[in-house]
């Protein structure tokens, strides 16, 4: 029985391509997915240890330049530390955001990996962390460093001016130097700028302070002795660890930044596994169809039902083996392929060999067999049951009246279960709603998938007149070969249900949201502007008093973080303008005046009121953050809006408590709206900073669109996945249809259906199937995107379900572009056959 699966295997070896490909598509990704979070981890891994190589014990403090309490490591402590039995070099670092500006003033990075830090030599006047290729540290306040990566993005050289903006205005230095390092935000695509230590001490914290310290140890001195040394001089907050525990952190937390792109990709295999399990369940059936003879006479000579069964799995095992090898081949290519992308995207890749685990190896055969096997098993089944009798006749085993009843009986009750899930799911929203939409989603599915035999026929039924009266006879033999195998149809057309239902769901949640963020960014938003730091770090107060300086501005009010204590609960507030924060955000009084905010007292949105039991004219203590209190009174409550915090209060009110306020954004209101002339104004009176980002409010609305673009994005490429995938089951099932109906081919050409006709009678065949799996989707996906869209509905206000109507109907035209480009090969060979040859067929 080996031997004859093997000699199918090489008999049907056009036939079996298509399952080869779609079972390697699915590995490839499996392997390559595998591969590529397994090189870069343990070049992430390689990285953290070289990096922490000669460190014997790292010092983290969360001190903040922001908040006087914050403890940091002083002076006088790292003496004491240095001065400690074992230690060769204790070394302070202090780091905060510093952007470098390009020949066109542009910031090089993405913001917030652009980081500052200091340089600090030791006695030979080298930094152990730094390597430079060209000049030497900075020393003054006049001078920085760059690594290379940056210097050679903004094209500078050493004694070259440049520009550097921090948290406050932009200044610039003189480049003394150039070096390389294995700093991960270096990697990751940003910029490090080495500054001398007191410069760095006054620009990210407090003179004098050092935020981290990194001990090394005298040989002969263990990491846990020098550990248990350095803790007792440690301030309260401060963690100190080992060398090696923090390279391992590090490298973890590497490690858990690419587990999304793991997700995604080991999402694209997914779809290809469980969309390529109807195709090889197809394929198989087909096959099965095609040898009833031969297996009838297999069982008329003493072969038993387990031996016909272990022969088709047998064979399934060896396509998906062969199918394994070639999709692992073409993982490790996507692994490399995926190392340059990131690299083209700027994302350093630490060097590193390419790592093939066996773990990987075992998971990508496993997949490939079991998946191939899995969906070869019914079809086995069936071709056990074959009685010799059969062979005594050519008519191919059909489905009994009885299999198709329990079929469509299972079916209906698992797509009920499914529907109802979903509907519950809808009804009680949250988490929980979309969890339980999730498995009903699922089970809804298979469902449809198990009842889409049955729905071929009425569905086909309803464009059969349509064609008829189009495309005549080839219209009419179409639609009747579409539903003349119902379960070939409901299998081909599966692929294209399963990818449309993703892409439907996810492209009506997607222009839903995406319109509902525009209308809260119109409804919500006055202001023309809105300015911030790239890296999202505070903005200066300078900031704020330069833009009201600026040519053209009309109003500003910034969003000053603020943390109150009221009635003993923590409370949200943001320190406003009084007078301008009403022309640049939406504040809609519902009762009291927003104007009182100009007379010191505060405004409550309109929930927050409610849960207090706060209305215009209580009074209420507060305690700010520096613990002194003082009575506010509320003078208006205001309707919810998204881009406002639960309080507002005026910043008068606050300065006094605050050493350095925490301003996230900036809103600014122009005379006659937005222009390039404005935006240039407020880049001017900015200092031409490239650390900070002003946005107009098309930027805003894609700044918050984009998660939901990124979505859709990734759906899309699924959708592609899907197609293609599609593409190859329609191929096979017309190729191995135009097989099986040779004789009749034969009879229609001899009564004068001319090729011609012959090839647009499959083309037509391939399409409806084609346009019947995308109907079947696209109606599943909006009930999917509708019923997840009910679940979010209550937390966005401006939520108003949308049907993209235009993306939808390029779905469907692309699902007949799919039809048409699978038949061709097909159609070609169909009109192509020798009609007495094909007459002569059995």
């Amino acid at each position: 029985m080996f031997r004859t699966a093997l000699r199918n295997v090489l008999a049907h070896k056009a036939r079996l391509l298509m399952t080869i490909l779609a079972v390697m598509l699915g590995v490839a990704f499996v392997s390559g997915t595998l591969v590529f979070t397994d090189t870069l981890g343990n070049a992430f891994r390689n990285q953290s240890a070289k990096s922490y190589d000669d460190i014997a014990v790292a010092v983290t403090t969360y001190a903040d330049r922001r908040d006087e309490k914050s403890r940091a490591v002083d002076a006088a402590t790292l003496k004491k530390i240095q001065a400690l039995d074992g230690v060769a070099t204790a070394t302070g670092r202090v780091d905060g955001f510093a952007g470098v500006a390009d020949p066109d003033g542009k910031l090089i990075g993405n913001g917030w990996t652009n980081t500052g830090s200091n340089f600090a030599p030791g006695k030979d006047g080298k930094d152990a962390a730094y390597t430079f290729t060209d000049g030497s540290g900075p020393t003054g306040a006049g001078s920085i460093a760059l690594d290379e990566d940056t210097a050679k993005k903004g094209e500078y050289e050493v004694g070259d001016t440049v520009r550097v903006a921090t948290n406050g205005p932009v200044k610039e230095y003189t480049l003394s130097g150039v070096f390389t390092t294995e700093d991960g935000a270096v990697n990751a695509g940003g910029s490090l700028v080495l500054f001398d230590t007191p410069v760095a001490q006054k620009l990210f914290l407090r003179p004098g302070e050092f935020r981290d310290v990194s001990v090394s140890a005298e040989p002969g001195t263990s990491d846990q002795q020098l550990l248990a040394a350095v803790k007792p001089l440690l301030p309260e907050d401060a963690e100190a660890k080992t060398g090696k525990v923090r390279a391992d952190e590090e490298a973890k937390q590497a490690e858990a930044a690419l587990g999304s792109i793991n997700k995604v990709l080991l999402g694209f295999a997914g779809v290809a596994l469980f969309v390529g399990v109807f195709l090889i369940a197809n394929t198989f059936t087909m096959l099965v169809a095609q040898r009833t003879k031969e297996l009838a006479l297999m069982r008329a000579v003493g072969a038993s039902r387990r031996q016909v069964k272990r022969s088709v799995l047998l064979e399934a095992a060896v396509v998906g083996l062969i199918a394994s090898v070639v999709g692992f081949a073409l993982g490790l290519g996507l692994a490399v392929g995926l190392r340059s992308a990131m690299s083209l995207f700027g994302g350093k890749i630490p060097a590193g060999p390419l790592v093939v685990g066996p773990t990987t190896v075992v998971a990508a055969f496993t997949v490939g067999v079991l998946i191939t096997v899995l969906a070869a098993w019914l079809p086995a089944r069936r071709a056990a049951k074959i009685p010799p009798v059969a062979a005594m006749n050519s008519a191919h085993a059909v489905a009994t009246v009885k299999s198709l009843v329990v079929r469509n009986t299972i079916g209906g009750i698992i797509t009920l279960l499914g529907a109802a899930a979903i509907l519950g799911g809808a009804v009680k929203a949250g988490s929980e709603g979309q969890l339980l939409i999730a498995g009903g989603a699922f089970l809804a599915l298979i469902g449809v998938i198990v009842l889409i035999p049955l729905l071929s026929r009425p569905v086909i039924a309803l464009v059969r007149p349509l064609l008829r009266r189009l495309f005549g006879v080839s219209g009419k033999l179409a639609a009747q070969n579409a539903v003349r195998n119902p379960r070939r149809t409901g299998a081909t057309a599966s692929a294209l249900a399963i990818g449309l239902t993703l892409v439907t769901g996810i492209s009506v949640l997607g222009v839903t949201l995406g319109r509902a963020v525009d209308k809260a960014t119109t409804d919500n938003i006055k202001a023309d502007y809105m300015v911030s730091m790239a890296s999202g770090d505070a903005l200066d107060e300078s900031a704020l008093t330069a833009l009201e300086k600026a040519d053209g501005v009309t109003a500003v009010s910034p969003q000053q973080a603020v943390w109150l204590t009221i009635g003993g609960k923590g409370v949200s507030a943001s320190g406003v303008t009084p007078g301008d924060v009403q022309q640049v955000l939406t504040v809609d009084a519902v009762a009291g005046s927003v104007d009182s905010l100009g007379k010191g007292e505060i405004a409550v949105a309109e929930k927050t009121a409610k849960s207090h039991g706060w209305k215009p004219g209580d009074t209420v203590s507060v305690t700010y953050e520096d613990e002194k209190k003082s009575e506010l009174k509320v003078g208006a409550l205001y309707k919810d809006n998204e881009f406002l915090s639960p309080v507002l209060i005026p910043r008068a009110a606050v300065a006094p408590h605050e050493g350095r306020a925490d301003i996230r954004e900036i809103w600014v209101k122009t005379d006659g709206g937005a222009s390039a002339a404005h935006e240039q104004a407020l880049v001017d009176a900015l200092g031409d900073n490239p650390g900070m980002s002003i946005m107009d409010q098309q930027d805003i609305r894609d700044m918050f669109g984009g998660s939901v673009n990124l979505a859709m994005n990734i759906m899309y490429g699924l959708l592609a996945m899907a197609l293609i995938i599609a593409v190859l089951g329609v191929v096979n099932t017309l190729a191995m249809s135009v097989f099986e109906r040779q004789q009749e081919i034969g009879m229609l050409r001899a009564i004068g259906l001319d090729r011609r006709k012959v090839k647009r009678m499959i083309r037509l065949e391939a399409v409806v199937i084609s346009l019947f799996g995308a109907v079947v989707g696209i109606g599943l996906g909006m009930f999917l995107g509708w019923a997840i869209g009910q679940t979010v509905a209550k937390s966005i206000p401006q939520y108003v379900l949308v049907v993209p109507w235009g993306r939808i109907a390029v779905f469907l035209l692309l699902a007949g572009v799919v039809g048409v480009l699978a038949a061709l090969w097909p159609a070609r060979s169909a009109a192509r056959l020798n009609m007495l040859t094909a007459i002569k067929t059995e």
